[in-house]
């Protein structure tokens, strides 16, 4: 698929002295940045639908664990003493 792309000339030159720094065309500059950010807003916009099913869940069941929980387990990780994670509760 075939795209143009205006971009304002100051923008342009900064494309332009990147690439070259980098010894890439701009156009493979502009299409890293793009994949970069499409990449970036869907993995926050996955976290963003998994926090709502989350609270979803839990205002359905009840169903958690203490923050001092989470905590007191990711303390164990790393260590002889690590453990698996409880099971949540009401």
């Amino acid at each position: 698929m075939a795209t143009s792309l205006k971009i304002d000339d100051a923008l342009k030159s900064r494309v332009q002295n990147l690439a070259s720094q980098r010894r890439r065309s701009p156009h493979w500059i502009m299409l890293e940045a793009i994949q970069q950010y499409v990449e970036r807003e869907e993995a926050r916009e996955n976290f963003k639908q998994e926090a709502l099913a989350s609270w979803a869940a839990y205002k359905e069941t009840g169903r958690h664990l203490t923050g001092q929980e989470v905590r007191a387990w990711l303390n164990t990780w790393g260590t002889n003493d690590e453990t698996a994670v409880t099971g949540c509760h009401k």
